[in-house]
């Protein structure tokens, strides 16, 4: 029953997907999907050579003939020429944060969500590269990089890019540990005040199985809807944070080839987001009969 759901959701999807591409393709193209940066500029090109050039590149062909040329390369893979510590920490801070509500450590949490809401993100990473990149190294004390995927020379090794991972990473985490460590706190302190919790501790069933088998299982239902909803913007929104500490990431290639006019990359990143809004649907509605036993897809 399950199997069928997901593949009538996969099917019904298939429209979404397509309307994003045609509507992206349709702004690109009336703003600059025909001008090439550079092309008509570049002394050294004669007018037939610049024919020639977009004859080649299919930009002289009516639009529906480039979008079809375009969603057939799109199908092979070609888009053209040119989501995890968050939810492994924000849950455990909501849950004891519920468990201990009003004591120091739920305050001491309740003032991280609001400085992790409050603070800019590209602040914050300038603060962690001052204090973990430039003061660890100037008082001698094991530092972090402050920018690449890499070090230049002899660098490339997984510890040497999990090293050049950490700041970007609690940098882009540090927002979402804010919201859904508060968005689960609020779930589990709901979830605990209903009568079949304490019907369980009534029986004598223990605390521990109290909080994880029922409680905190309810209360991630929809906290699920919530990071199903972010899954692209954890892949593609953090543009900010990738210019920073120089990571090639998606967030800063859509952004810097769309300040290059590069069209067809753009179409590709917007599709890439697009699948990844119908995945991330998908997967919150598969996760919530995994959750809760009583919901049944028909």
């Amino acid at each position: 029953m399950l199997a069928r759901y997901v593949v009538r959701r996969v099917v019904a999807s298939i429209p979404v997907v397509f309307g994003v591409t045609l509507i992206t393709f349709g702004l690109l193209h009336a703003t600059s999907g025909a001008f090439v940066p550079g092309l008509e500029l570049n002394p050294n090109l004669r007018p037939e050579d610049i024919i020639r050039i977009r004859n080649n590149l299919g930009l002289n062909d009516p639009l529906p003939v480039q979008y079809w040329h375009w969603i057939s390369g799109l199908l092979h893979g070609d888009f053209g020429r040119s989501l995890v510590l968050g939810i492994l920490i924000s849950i455990p801070l909501g849950v004891v944060g519920a468990l201990r509500r009003g004591s120091v450590i739920d305050n001491f949490f309740t003032f991280l969500s609001v400085a992790g809401v409050s603070i800019p993100s590209f602040w914050l990473a300038l603060l962690l590269i001052l204090l973990f990149s430039v003061s660890f190294h100037a008082w001698g004390l094991p530092w972090l990089p402050s920018g690449g995927a890499e070090s230049a020379f002899g660098g490339g090794d997984p510890i040497d890019r999990i090293t050049h991972l950490i700041l970007p990473a609690t940098c882009l985490a540090f927002v979402y540990i804010a919201i859904w460590s508060r968005f689960t706190r609020s779930s589990m302190l709901e979830v605990l005040s209903q009568d079949y919790v304490r019907t369980a501790r009534a029986k004598g069933m223990s605390e521990r199985r109290v909080t994880y088998l029922h409680a905190l299982r309810n209360s991630l239902v929809p906290l699920v809807t919530l990071i199903g909803l972010e899954l692209p913007g954890l892949v593609s929104g953090g543009a900010i944070i990738e210019i920073v500490f120089s990571w090639p990431g998606v967030g800063r290639l859509a952004l810097e080839r769309a300040l290059q006019y590069d069209y067809t990359m753009v179409l590709g990143l917007t599709t890439f987001v697009a699948l990844l809004v119908v995945v991330g649907n998908l997967l919150a509605d598969v996760i919530y009969a995994l959750l809760d036993p009583r919901i049944r897809y028909a």
